[in-house]
């Protein structure tokens, strides 16, 4: 069914956004490995693909993607008001509003996926490191915890679905 289903502006514009911007489905998915891969012995990419697309086909997913994606290229090219450019574009760190999108997107998977999601926040692992690297001129402040919600929710879908099995 949702294989055939035609997908809507919002989703294609997230997708499209998300990619344009650097990240690819499967640096999500490798994200999701990372963080389930020590809880399931037959682990498998494809179902961390899987879950990684069905979070990122929510409606709530995508518009906090959205959202938090046109902020960001809003602030990289400096076309925000002061003081909201300047705390965008350097990512300043009392600036939580970031989190708080970003948590919009884990809080459709209950809890597991908010420790998920701190655990993920400050290790910075594969694609996160680079979303995080200041030195490159691009402004990633919300993408960086968007994708590490996405990565979190899908490791939470994940783990329910595999409590289902057991």
């Amino acid at each position: 069914m949702a294989e055939d289903k035609k997908m809507d502006l919002t989703e294609e514009t997230a997708r499209r956004w998300i990619k344009e911007r650097g990240v690819e489905i499967q640096d999500i998915a490798d994200l999701v490995f990372f963080l389930q891969e020590k809880y399931h012995d037959d682990l498998k990419m494809e179902d961390c693909i899987a879950n990684v697309e069905r979070v990122i086909s929510k409606r709530e997913v995508q518009n906090a993607i959205i959202t938090g994606i046109q902020l960001d290229m809003l602030a990289e090219k400096n076309m925000l008001e002061e003081p909201i450019q300047s705390i965008i574009k350097t990512d300043e760190s009392l600036y939580g509003v970031d989190e708080i999108l970003a948590l919009s997107i884990v809080n459709v998977y209950g809890s597991i996926g908010f420790t998920n999601y701190g655990y993920i926040d400050k290790q910075k692992p594969g694609i996160l490191a680079r979303l995080n690297d200041k030195s490159t001129g691009e402004c990633h402040t919300f993408l960086d915890d968007i994708v590490g919600a996405i990565a979190a929710a899908a490791s939470s879908r994940l783990a329910h679905r595999a409590a289902h099995v057991e």
